[in-house]
């Protein structure tokens, strides 16, 4: 049995670029408040290892001395406190107060890298700032200023990074920038101490690969959001042009439907023998072309309601609360007689739920999938019609059962693709137009569902949607029977 999940639960837009984040040289505040909640998780991760590194130098100092860690006990605790206290405001400023002009994202982000700079830095001193690479942590800081700020703002922080550097060097050793007292006392000393020579070199090494770092990061950061901003405008010709081709459809179905209601009202003279008495042999030829006729009208009216759902989903549409109890009757009643005229028993037995979306767009979608559940069974079967509520996620779902046709494995994950229909299908309802489960789609892109379909061939299909945040409704479970 074939199985296939298609998902439309994340709010989606379809004529909408999805949210890139990028405004003029620097991300938008939206994703600079996902970056900043995820700096702060980081730095639980960070708090936890100083934790850690604290009662590993309770029981066993000697081995971080041996590898030149002499300064155990004291720090990371203070360093941890200082952590914690601005973990927290950063969320009470993200979560509990207004975004004004003096706490926004931005100002968020660059209180976290000075905070987060300073705590390096003790970290860095205490640990050791040329006998241990802690100082090539400043270069993570520096990578992510890029990303998030602009290259001048980005060029600040390697500033920073650099002058907090120094100052750790300088103290560390004091007398780096002055003259030993042995030079003043006598000039035969040597002028240069091979320690200060080797601190120094390495000030400059690191402060050069800072700015390094900071050179190529940027460089490519500007490139990545140039290319973004391309993808954008592209993607905004795109969604133009796919509003146009559906005027034009609209357009085009409408200038369709005059002449086709005109030819059918007229096949419907000659069928009353309102223009005179027709041989059999032309009665014959007219029931084809009123069938064809007939098809194309529901081609027609298929292709205006999708255009009409496709509209609403570029427009803001109030959500509703829903019964599906309701809306399943609703349906049930409307395809009884289609159901009696091929011996198909419908059989639904429903646990009411409650859900949020758009009640006429919600009947349209059970509508269509009890339809073809209808269409694709054999002459005499069943179709089932059942509901759940999951109250451990709050979830619910309906599900529909048919014994039919069934779908291939290779044309299941097309089935909601507008136009398409197998070759089967189309033996078995010649009348199809293949817009069906597009429609189907359409809706639950709209009300943010998730739809799962499994299918055997010449056994039958399931439908299952799945709604969440779904209440359980008090009226009492009913069972429906049409035949």
């Amino acid at each position: 049995m074939a199985v296939a999940e298609f998902s439309w639960a994340v709010s989606k837009n379809r004529f909408a670029f999805p949210a890139i984040g990028v405004t003029g040289s620097k991300l938008s505040d939206e994703v600079l408040i996902g970056n900043a909640r995820w700096f702060i998780i980081f730095r639980w991760v960070v708090i936890g290892v100083l934790i850690l590194f604290q009662i590993f130098a309770l029981v066993a100092s000697d081995t971080l001395t041996k590898i030149g860690i002499t300064h155990q006990q004291g720090w990371p605790i203070a360093v941890t406190m200082v952590l914690c206290v601005a973990n927290i405001a950063y969320i009470y400023a993200l979560d509990f107060r207004q975004s004004t002009q003096y706490n926004s994202p931005s100002i968020n982000i660059w209180s976290q890298i000075i905070v987060d700079l300073l705590c390096l830095s003790v970290v860095v001193h205490f640990i050791g700032s040329t006998a241990t690479p802690a100082p090539f942590f400043y270069v993570l800081h520096i990578a992510l200023s890029c990303i998030f700020f602009s290259t001048i703002e980005s060029l600040i922080v390697t500033i920073l990074v650099c002058i907090m550097y120094g100052i750790v060097l300088l103290g560390e050793n004091p007398l780096l920038f002055l003259a030993s007292q042995s030079m003043l006392v006598d000039s035969s000393t040597p002028s240069v101490n091979p320690l200060k020579v080797n601190i120094l070199l390495w000030m400059v090494t690191l402060d050069v690969l800072f700015f390094t770092v900071w050179y190529v990061v940027s460089r490519l950061s500007i490139v990545v959001r140039t290319h973004e901003r391309q993808l954008l405008d592209a993607y905004e010709q795109i969604s133009l042009a796919q509003v146009e081709k559906d005027r034009y459809a609209v357009l085009m179905t409408h200038q369709l439907k005059a002449p086709l209601d005109a030819i059918r009202s007229k096949i419907n003279l000659i069928k009353g023998d309102y223009c005179g008495v027709a041989s059999p042999e032309i009665k014959e030829v007219i029931l084809k072309i009123d069938s064809r006729a007939s098809g194309m009208a529901a081609l027609i009216l298929d292709v205006l309601k999708l255009e009409r759902l496709k509209a609403a989903a570029r427009s803001s549409n109030a959500l509703e609360h829903v019964n599906i109890e309701t809306v399943i009757s609703k349906c049930i009643d409307k395809l009884k007689p289609i159901a009696n005229s091929r011996q198909i028993t419908i059989e639904a037995f429903i646990e009411n739920f409650v859900v949020k979306g758009i009640p006429d767009q919600l009947e349209i979608l059970f509508e269509n999938i009890i339809a073809n559940a209808i269409t694709y069974s054999y002459n005499g079967r069943s179709v089932e019609i059942a509901s759940a509520i999951d109250k451990r996620d709050s979830s619910a779902s309906v599900t529909i059962i048919d014994h039919g046709i069934g779908i291939g494995d290779k044309d299941l994950p097309h089935i909601f693709d507008e136009y398409f229909y197998t070759p089967r299908a189309a033996l078995h309802n010649r009348t199809s137009s293949g817009i069906g489960l597009s429609i189907v789609k359409t809706v639950a892109e709209n009300n943010k569902l998730h739809i799962k379909v499994l299918s055997e061939q010449n056994v039958g299909t399931i439908f299952s949607v799945v709604f969440q945040d779904a209440k359980t409704s008090f009226a009492p479970q009913k069972n429906y029977a049409a035949i």
